[in-house]
């Protein structure tokens, strides 16, 4: 079968892509398989988590290689002005170019004129392929359908390859039930929030890779006492609780293993109930829990891992761990030391111990940041840092903390790229994960991506988890709408940013550059003092962007936003 759209055929017997003058234009074979999968839905928005499943089953790959296909696929078809591959709101894609499909080695029809004909109303999948190609059965609506019988076995198969892998070679997943929110309030709204929420929960569930989620034979709220039955039997269920405290809804959930009846763990949150935001607030009512839940069924599902289970990991690396966590955050450079001296010692005893590991890499990168080491201090903890990182993931390559310090690690070393795959990883086991939502949007700035940014901390602040790195995602907002020159906008992102915390000045020194963009120039010096009293003795040449992986589009903007800090009051130098 081959397809004609735009002046270009896709040629699926010989799997090439032919351009005017029938001239083969060569595709990497990935690239290939994800337009001939677009061509297969004409009209149709497909997710990027849809797009990457497809073309890549049971691989673990970043957005970045999504990007690079769809680059791919814009260059080839000369779709410079994003016409035939569009962008979706709300992410996705969607391609929109009229198709024909017409048998191999067949000349292309004249436009001319057919006499109208009634269309069948059903017919054979062989039908369809019979059919002449002057037949009803090749009106637009006709022709998508006859691409997706043409193509769905392939594209089903590929769907399919990592279920039938599971089944033969691996043990089955843990099944976990989310079971119907119980309302115990006598607010009339409560047992559509609780439905809502429970669906938010389920659906967020179902996205972490590893488990198989069912929800309860009847969705439908139910009032206390009566609790919902799954359909199919399960190793752990999720129930909770939603009330209603005076101006606030407060969700309760607990993660229950199901042949012990024993409480895995237990997660609460509450949010301020708002007649014009119900949607956003069962959103974080379910992502409030959902993080928790979804930590804690990670820490017992990933196999033989200590992460989590003090039982595993005792004695002196066990203190070393927790008194180098309690000191991490800490300003006092002869503690940091310590500290890192007894995780290297625990380490040196234990060195399969992979909590040790990952707590002396955070501990290191923290170092890093804060500048205590002399340079050639600071190479030799990243290269001790990274090997440690990368000898954990490969002994627990799914457990959370391993993926989000690894995470972390490669942002903070400006490999921007690698990160986007290691931080997407971590979103794969925790769909909640504000952090690494952050991680993936700051990635995505320095690439020069600042659609993508923006959509990335936009998702992370409607989550709101965890509620301590908040401030993050405010300011990866203000910051992606300053690279976008609408300072109005950043203003009050990173006002709310600043209100939780200043952290190292810098924020204020953002500010002061949207306030002198917005040209309020008064507010802006008073930011920049206020920055500068935070931060002594910064200039212009310590806030330059970083140079290492960065896009020349993103030095460039980033530049304008230091000369606007410069104009604010920044010294040069």
């Amino acid at each position: 079968m081959i397809v004609r759209f735009a002046g270009f055929e896709l040629d699926q017997q010989h799997a090439e892509l032919r351009g005017p003058g029938s001239v083969p234009i060569k595709l990497r074979p990935k690239t290939y398989e994800m337009l001939r999968l677009l061509v297969a839905n004409p009209g149709r928005v497909l997710s990027k988590q849809e797009l990457m499943e497809a073309v890549w089953p049971e691989v673990h790959v970043g957005e970045d290689s999504l990007f690079q296909c769809i680059r791919e696929i814009r260059n080839a078809l000369r779709d410079d002005r994003r016409q035939l591959v569009k962008l979706a709101s709300g992410g996705g894609y969607i391609f929109t170019a009229d198709l024909a499909v017409v048998a191999p080695d067949v000349p292309a029809p004249e436009a001319e004129p057919q006499p109208a004909a009634a269309e069948p109303e059903t017919a054979s999948p062989a039908e369809i392929a019979t059919a002449p190609l002057g037949s009803p059965w090749f009106s637009r609506g006709r022709v998508a359908a006859a691409i997706v019988l043409g193509l769905c076995a392939i594209v089903g198969l590929a769907a399919a390859t990592p279920l039938f892998k599971q089944n033969l070679f691996r043990s089955a997943p843990p099944v976990v039930a989310v079971m119907a929110i119980t309302n115990a309030t006598e607010d009339p709204r409560g047992s559509t929030m609780a439905s809502e929420i429970g669906a938010r929960l389920t659906d967020g569930f179902a996205r972490i890779d590893g488990i198989s989620v069912v929800a309860p034979a009847s969705t439908a709220p139910r009032p206390a006492p009566v609790a919902a039955t799954a359909t199919v039997a399960s190793d752990f269920e999720i129930h909770g609780e939603l009330q209603r405290n005076g101006p606030s809804w407060t969700l309760r959930a607990r993660l229950v293993q199901t042949t012990t009846g024993k409480v895995e763990g237990v997660a609460a949150i509450s949010v301020e109930a708002d007649d014009n935001t119900l949607a956003l607030q069962q959103t974080r009512l379910a992502a409030g829990v959902g993080d928790v839940l979804a930590r804690r069924l990670n820490a017992l599902t990933e196999s033989g891992s200590s992460l989590g289970n003090d039982a595993t990991t005792a004695g002196g690396a066990k203190a070393a761990i927790e008194q180098a966590t309690a000191s991490i955050n800490s300003v006092t450079l002869e503690r940091f030391g310590m500290a890192q001296t007894m995780l290297q010692n625990a380490l040196a005893e234990e060195p399969d111990n992979v909590d040790a590991a990952v707590a002396l890499a955070a501990l290191q990168m923290r170092g890093i940041q804060m500048v205590w080491y002399s340079p050639e201090a600071a190479a030799a903890a990243e290269a001790q840092a990274s090997a440690n990182l990368e000898r954990a993931l490969r002994t627990r390559p799914n457990a959370i903390p391993v993926l989000e310090t690894y995470c972390r690690f490669l942002s903070a070393t400006n490999r921007f790229v690698e990160s986007l795959v290691i931080c997407a990883r971590a979103v794969s086991r925790d769909p909640w994960n504000g952090l690494a939502m952050y991680l993936i949007g700051l990635a995505q700035l320095n690439l020069g991506r600042f659609d993508d940014a923006l959509a990335t901390f936009q998702q992370a602040d409607r989550y709101d988890t965890p509620a301590v790195s908040r401030w993050t995602w405010l300011l990866g907002i203000g910051w992606a709408y300053m690279t976008m020159d609408r300072a109005e906008d950043a203003l009050p992102w990173l006002q709310r940013s600043i209100a939780i915390t200043a952290a190292s000045g810098r924020p204020y020194m953002l500010l002061a550059a949207a306030h002198q963009r917005a040209g309020q120039t008064e507010e802006a010096k008073a930011a920049m003092q206020n920055g500068l009293k935070l931060r002594p003795g910064t200039t212009a040449l310590n806030v330059a962007p970083p140079m290492k992986n960065t896009s020349p589009l993103y030095r460039e903007v980033a530049g304008r936003i230091v000369q606007l800090m410069v104009d604010a009051g920044l010294p040069a130098q």
